[in-house]
């Protein structure tokens, strides 16, 4: 084949490729892909990729309210008399949270009262006249002249001689109509809100009255007055507010984190450093629908009742929210252990046997605590030294997992008697300190021989202490047969204070003895 045939049949062949390439990667890409089906009538629609779909959870079994990481602690009673461990029973009772927070007293908003005329003109004489004065219901506030009034009153009084001068035996349309002329113009007297009684005392004098008093229409404090005299008011012209202080407001602030407890009709207390030793009870009426972005708090509004007037508009108070909790499962605080994440209670089961337990708890109440879950009624913990009862646990696990027990030896055949044996332990320097020392552990064995041949494994332990934000520390040294049964080997100790030590010896990978004491290390944390 030539070499122009050879083309001639090269690119069309290739052409051909790629176009079968291009085919086979669309249907891969869109193989299996159907279009969501979407509804069209919800006029929200969030889009966005879809979410892969989650592989079915395998059945398992509940898990125990026990951490599986937490191994129950035998302590002898000897022990715990020494270290001042003291118990208490979980009991169910009625439990009633308390939430101080300041407030500020404010106006009741549902006792405010506005003075307004129904009608253009010019005040003329003010008898309110000073903010914060006191009037009642029905009291006159200040007199006003109207020309639209005047001229209302002319009409009515016209009306009223016209109705007078129809005698009995007239047309019965023209007196009727003269009483329509009445109703109206009394009507609008009325509209202006002119009282019965000026209206009976217009018809009694038969002379207009260019000065028409208005009057308080509750009984109250002036908070604020706009009336002056000679001032011309239209009918928008807001003249006075009165509130009444008998009832007031007060508005607590509550954190956000705490509103989630309160209810409308909780109790509430008010005490005044102004009247010390005075407590005013009230009750929540709302809780505001808005968080303020600075204080994250949320305001509450509570109402008390204000016999003598002694909560004052503005006044700083100190609120005090009852908040029933019902019946509740409750220990003593000092039952509970933080342990990091988790919070931990150990369970007596008599004996000196502790069983730790991972427990939920709830606000604290006073000097107790309630439990959400982890313990049940008449549970008897431990409610103090929680801390030197979690430090034997630690020893105690510190010592399992660095000195395995013995193995069982093969069926039919009788365990070999472990030999007692006499640990001898020291440290150069006598006293350790924080950083290097040097470990040395001397042993004899029953019959007042070295025991060599051995391994020997220390092991250094301070728990962790959550309240000073410091971890738990552990340093473990191998020590070298130096022989004569002396062991010697380094350790680095990362802190002063106090450390648990574990002393294990161990041949062919079987325990023959172990010890645990206590020392006490020089130098900073």
């Amino acid at each position: 084949m030539n070499d122009r045939n050879y083309r001639n049949a090269f690119l069309p062949a290739l052409v051909l490729c790629v176009l079968l390439a291009g085919g086979l990667g669309w249907e891969l890409m869109h193989h299996g892909r159907s279009a969501p089906a979407r509804d069209l009538s919800d006029p929200v629609v969030a889009e966005g990729p879809a979410a892969p779909a989650q592989p079915a959870a395998p059945a398992s079994s509940p898990r125990s309210d026990a951490d599986p990481t937490l191994a129950p602690v035998q302590i002898s009673p000897q022990r715990l008399q020494q270290i001042g461990v003291t118990t208490a029973v979980a009991q169910l009772k009625n439990v009633n949270d308390q939430l101080q927070v300041p407030g500020n007293v404010d106006v009741d908003e549902e006792r405010l009262a506005y003075v307004q005329t129904r009608f253009p003109g010019w005040i003329q004489n003010v008898f309110a006249n000073a903010t914060w004065q006191y009037v009642r219901k029905g009291q006159r506030l200040f007199t006003i002249y109207s020309p639209d009034l005047v001229s209302t009153e002319q009409e009515y009084l016209l009306a009223k001689q016209n109705q007078k001068a129809f005698a009995p035996g007239m047309a019965d349309d023209a007196a009727q109509e003269s009483g329509w002329l009445v109703q109206a113009a009394e009507e609008r007297l009325r509209q202006f809100d002119v009282s019965p009684a000026e209206i009976a005392a217009l018809v009694r004098s038969g002379k207009l009255q260019r000065d028409i008093a208005v009057m308080s229409p509750a009984t109250g404090y002036i908070t604020e007055r706009n009336a002056l005299p000679n001032a011309y008011v239209q009918p928008d012209t807001k003249l006075y507010t009165i509130a009444d202080l008998s009832t007031v407001w007060v508005y607590a602030n509550v954190f956000q984190t705490d509103v989630g407890r309160l209810r409308p009709g909780d109790p509430g207390q008010v005490t005044v450093d102004a009247y010390p030793g005075r407590t005013f009870y009230g009750r929540i009426d709302q809780i505001l629908p808005d968080v303020d972005p600075v204080t994250r708090t949320v305001r509450v509004r509570l109402v008390f009742r204000n016999p003598g007037l002694v909560l004052k508009p503005g006044m700083y108070v100190s609120v005090n929210i009852h908040i029933p909790l019902g019946r509740q499962l409750v220990i003593p605080a000092s039952s509970v252990l933080q342990g990091g994440e988790r919070e931990i209670a150990f369970i007596d089961r008599g004996g000196g046997n502790l069983e730790p337990r991972v427990i939920r708890t709830g606000p604290r109440i006073d000097d107790s605590v309630i439990v959400l879950s982890g313990l049940r009624a008449g549970d008897r913990i431990v409610s103090s030294a929680n801390f030197l009862v979690d430090s034997e646990a630690q020893l105690q696990s510190a010592i399992r997992s660095f000195s395995p027990l013995p193995q069982s030896p093969a069926s039919g055949s009788a365990a070999p008697a472990a030999p007692s044996m006499r640990i001898a332990f020291s440290t150069e320097p006598s006293s350790p300190r924080k950083g290097a020392n040097t470990v040395r552990v001397q042993l004899t064995g029953a019959d007042g021989k070295p025991v060599t041949g051995v391994r020997v494994t220390v092991t250094f332990l301070m728990p962790a202490m959550p309240a000073m934000g410091m971890g738990a520390m552990r340093a473990i040294s191998t020590l070298t047969d130096q022989g004569h049964g002396v062991y010697s080997g380094p350790v680095h100790l990362g802190s002063g204070g106090a450390w648990q030590v574990a002393i294990a010896v161990e041949r062919n990978g079987q325990t023959l003895a172990a010890k645990q004491l206590s020392i006490v290390a020089a130098g900073g944390m």
